[in-house]
């Protein structure tokens, strides 16, 4: 065999190497599928953190996780704007969503031109009327939607 003498053709090493391509192909197509479904799973799982506070009657530590900080009874006076009372007057057992018993975090999405934050939907007790929270990306601040 000279240099110039070609390699015989060898068909089963040729559907071997379309087999690992396509192979590599389907993997990165799921993995990207998973990765997109998946994109909003740290503001999902704040806000299931607290609805699970707040299932528990820890008003609290849903207090807390509302203003991403376990520490705000140290200093109550940093949020002026949203103060403990009135946070339990609108979700403890006398506020719009009453005593919750079950919750499920339903979908999430960002508005249109992106923004700074996700729309959390959550199935509060089974209602019709679906809760939506706002949550900042940057540090998993919650408040009400906006939308």
């Amino acid at each position: 065999m000279t240099l110039l003498d070609p390699v015989p053709y060898d068909p089963a090493r040729d559907r071997r190497r379309k087999i690992k391509i396509a192979s590599a192909i389907v993997l990165v197509l799921i993995l990207a599928w998973i990765a997109w479904m998946h994109r909003n799973w740290p503001e999902e799982h704040a806000v299931s953190r607290f609805f699970e506070a707040l299932k528990q009657n820890s008003f609290e530590t849903a207090y807390g996780i509302w203003q991403h900080d376990p520490d705000w009874k140290q200093h109550p006076e940093k949020y002026p704007n949203y103060p403990f009372k009135d946070f339990y007057r609108d979700w403890g057992p006398g506020g719009e969503w009453g005593v919750i018993h079950a919750y499920k975090v339903d979908a999430s999405g960002s508005p249109k031109g992106g923004g700074s934050g996700v729309i959390v939907e959550v199935v509060v007790n089974d209602r019709a009327e679906h809760a939506r929270i706002w949550v900042q990306k940057s540090d998993k601040t919650l408040s009400f939607s906006p939308y």
